[in-house]
């Protein structure tokens, strides 16, 4: 009858496994904690934190068994661990002979292979002993000039960033008169990737880059603790630094090219998003049935296109645009009637036949509908009975008069009349 009980959608929730997140912080400063207050407030995340307090050239004459500091253990984290690693963020580092350079490349490989780096930068970054001095300046995605800017800019976004989900309507939760300022930026120029926010003069503040299989970033400001401390109304500090870590942490929800559909009922609200300048064309959506219908998706708000799709019945529908395919059931998974289509009585013959009824097919013809008594059988060859249960009770009667008496007898005089009038014209007139 149909083939629509051959296949079953299955709904699988994936749940990911604890990420893990090395941040190394080159020294103690004002915004250290902002990094380590997110990624410990997220449930999902492991994180592993090492500050550098005591650089190796410093030598104040405290042997080193006598120190209550733990030594940095490099080659552990940087040569055995450091694929176990989701993200790595160097905050405000400096190379001061810590990690060798063959350290540093590994973390290059690691990046290519699949790893993610973010380096939020400071004055550091511009000086001699900054990280593009080393072999991870082959994959960064700007170069700094050594000059750093000390005067008061308010972070803005670019054109692109308006668009990318890392920094996408941030701008509608500034408070009122805008974010608050910012008072550093490494001046940098860019090489690379993807610019998402700019600072004075319209210089690079928020750099992304793919790399390979891997991910890397720059925040060449270390003045985002600002925003958090509500300084001139602050801004939204919290939910940016959120969306760039879980962005470099890989989440689908964040990814530029992405296609989803909402489902309510047996409609369906398509989104497409995209970085792409020109529009991403229209959507292909295949039925259970292989019916095809291929739909526009105007767009809504800057790099997001939406339409609206009511499906005409349930099922696994598929959905194509480019590359990218997403399939969705609407309805149940597996619908009950479609679980077994042949008709059939054995599911209700065993209470038919405890009231003494049965089972019958209408294909065998109508059967004739007799009144049996109760007790006997109610199913025979060509008949059905149906036992009379005289299942009611009169809980009251109520006779009310249409009209009053003398109603009645006002009515019965006018009519008399009247009766007397015209039967007395007419005699008048045959006379």
């Amino acid at each position: 009858m149909t083939d629509r009980n051959n296949a079953v959608a299955v709904q699988i929730n994936g749940v990911r496994d604890r990420l893990r997140v090395l941040l190394v912080s080159g020294e103690p400063h004002t915004g250290e904690r902002v990094w380590r207050n997110l990624l410990k407030s997220d449930a999902s995340v492991d994180l592993v934190h090492f500050t550098i307090l005591r650089p190796p050239e410093k030598q104040d004459g405290v042997p080193v068994d006598e120190l209550s500091l733990i030594a940095f253990p490099t080659r552990e984290l940087f040569i055995e661990k450091i694929e176990e690693f989701d993200l790595i963020i160097f905050d405000r580092y400096r190379m001061r002979g810590i990690l060798p350079m063959s350290y540093i490349e590994n973390v290059v490989k690691y990046v290519r292979n699949g790893g993610t780096v973010l380096v939020a930068a400071g004055p550091e970054f511009g000086a001699v002993d900054s990280l593009y001095r080393s072999p991870l300046a082959e994959i960064l995605p700007v170069a700094p000039t050594a000059q750093v800017i000390e005067e008061g800019y308010r972070p803005a976004l670019t054109e692109l960033g308006r668009r990318h989900p890392v920094t996408e309507g941030l701008e509608a939760a500034a408070p009122e008169g805008g974010w608050g300022r910012w008072f550093r930026l490494v001046e940098v120029e860019y090489l690379d990737g993807q610019i998402l926010m700019t600072g004075p003069r319209d210089l690079p503040l928020l750099v992304l880059n793919r790399v390979d299989q891997g991910r890397i970033a720059v925040l060449a400001s270390d003045h985002a603790w600002l925003w958090g401390r509500g300084y001139e109304g602050g801004g939204p500090q919290l939910e940016l630094l959120r969306r760039l870590a879980h962005w470099m942490l890989k989440e689908p929800e964040l990814e530029e090219e992405t296609l989803t559909a909402d489902i309510r009922g047996e409609a369906l609200t398509i989104t497409r998003r995209s970085m792409l300048d020109e529009a991403p064309g229209p959507v292909t959506i295949t039925g259970p049935d292989g019916s095809q219908v291929t739909l526009e998706m105007p767009e809504v708000s800057p790099g997001k296109y939406q339409t609206g799709y009511v499906a005409p019945v349930l099922g696994l529908y598929r959905l194509e645009q480019g590359d990218l395919v997403r399939v969705i059931a609407v309805g149940p998974a597996s619908p009950r009637e479609f679980v077994e289509t042949i008709a059939s009585g054995e599911a209700l013959a065993p209470l038919a036949e405890a009231t003494l009824g049965g089972v019958t097919r209408l294909e065998d013809g109508m059967p004739d509908l007799r009144a049996v008594a109760d007790g006997r059988p109610a199913i025979g060859r060509g008949w059905i009975g149906i036992t009379p249960r005289e299942a009611y009770l009169t809980t009251d009667v109520n006779v009310v008069a249409l009209l009053p008496a003398w109603a009645w007898l006002l009515l019965a005089a006018g009519l008399a009349v009247l009766a007397w009038l015209v039967e007395g014209r007419r005699g008048a007139k045959t006379a």
